[in-house]
């Protein structure tokens, strides 16, 4: 007597129809949780330098210790994952918390207590990320992965484009403290979206019960070690977006003023995240059509166009057309990467080591991305711009090597 195949079996699986209600929901959670998250963080300064009278270094010191906080609650929230019953509480949790957090900033009356709740918060969105990239994998047949985290990523860069501009809205109808407070509404939807995609997955068993360990030497085994070499190496490079807007700012200021310069400078970055969003669907289209090499070589292509911008940014005057190219590429190249990193683990990673798979990823991307920022910063500082985009140059030159390498050999 044969058993009738459950939905959780591979060959059913591949039937599946990529954008399934499951899919739409964690891409809604992503694009509300982004919403709301960018809310209180592009207001930050405005409460803590005008509000509370706090100088910039209070605004370093919270975000450093926040963004460290968030890179280690990544690993932790990777071995959680493992467990297919446990990341789904993660997940849940993880946006509720982050939500609630972050909209309590508003109600701070001491700097001490701004730090407290962003770096809460900051620790409880770290950990929800290998949950939620463990539970995509986990509704998405194999031949799709491409497609899913393309999708993922294009609404968590729509999020990123929304948010801001939701801030400006709201400040100026009710204020900052009524706009940080407000951002707990689309948080806690991105909770229920979350829950949503969960109600539409199948019920995990007894059997897909996992122990609580840690598996780092698991994951770093065979293909899946060697990428995360190469994404290491391309994360050490991968510097924060701030210094992007501030290198077009310091070359726009002498023609066109400080005001307009940070103007310019923002929509720059706009157009950053627009094709960001744009690429992700088609990159991860591209992957899963390439087949077993298609990840890697997508990720390599987005790493190319890291390398081409930045060393546009380390020789470019200050022309906004020109300006705007070094922009769009590296717009393109994160949307690509992290669509074609996502996949690439989800398909490498043993199921029941993915959420620890996702989780060293995050952990990398978190702190190769600290190194990056405050490497090229001394270099900006003790040398100037052009050593300091010239040195990430490198390292984006050294991960192609690498990925090239590792498409080889697969």
């Amino acid at each position: 007597m044969t058993t009738a195949p459950t939905p959780a079996d591979p060959e059913v699986q591949q039937d599946q129809p990529w954008l399934s209600p499951g899919v739409k929901g964690i891409g809604s959670a992503s694009f509300l949780a982004d919403v709301g998250h960018e809310i209180p963080t592009a207001l930050l300064p405005s409460l803590l330098t005008s509000t509370l009278g706090a100088p910039a270094a209070a605004l370093g010191a919270i975000e450093g210790v926040s963004d460290a906080l968030a890179g280690a609650a990544r690993f932790g929230g990777g071995v959680l994952a493992d467990d297919p019953a446990r990341r789904r509480k993660v997940a849940v949790g993880g946006y509720a918390t982050t939500a609630v957090l972050g909209a309590a900033t508003a109600g701070a009356t001491a700097v001490w207590q701004v730090g407290l709740l962003r770096a809460a918060a900051w620790t409880a969105r770290g950990l929800r990320v290998p949950a939620r990239n463990a539970l995509l994998a986990d509704i998405v047949p194999a031949r799709a992965y491409g497609r899913a985290y393309g999708f993922e990523r294009m609404m968590d860069n729509l999020g990123a484009i929304f948010g801001p501009l939701l801030a400006l809205g709201l400040v100026a109808w009710l204020g900052v403290t009524w706009a940080i407070g407000l951002s707990v509404i689309p948080g806690l939807l991105a909770a229920a979206a979350i829950v949503y995609a969960i109600r539409t997955t199948p019920r995990p068993t007894s059997r897909d019960r996992v122990p609580l360990r840690i598996g780092v030497r698991p994951v770093l085994r065979g293909d899946l070690g060697r990428l995360m070499g190469a994404v290491a190496a391309f994360e050490v490079g991968n510097v924060a977006a701030t210094l992007l807007i501030l290198r077009a700012s310091d070359l726009l200021t002498p023609e066109h003023g400080t005001k307009t310069a940070t103007t310019i400078a923002l929509g720059l970055y706009t157009a950053y995240n627009v094709a960001a969003t744009i690429a992700s669907i088609p990159a991860g289209r591209l992957s899963d059509r390439l087949g077993r090499r298609g990840p890697v070589l997508v990720l390599a292509g987005g790493v190319l166009a890291f390398a081409a911008a930045y060393a546009i940014f380390a020789v470019t005057g200050a022309v906004i057309a020109v300006l705007a190219v070094p922009f769009v590429l590296a717009g393109v190249g994160i949307g690509a990467v992290e669509t074609a990193q996502h996949s690439a683990v989800a398909a490498l990673a043993p199921a029941d080591l993915r959420g620890s798979a996702f989780g060293m990823l995050a952990t990398v991307q978190s702190f190769g991305n600290l190194a990056a920022s405050t490497i090229a910063g001394i270099l900006w500082t003790a040398t100037s711009p052009t050593v300091a985009f010239a040195y990430l140059t490198a390292w984006m030159l050294l991960a192609l090597v690498g990925l090239l390498v590792a498409a080889r050999d697969r």
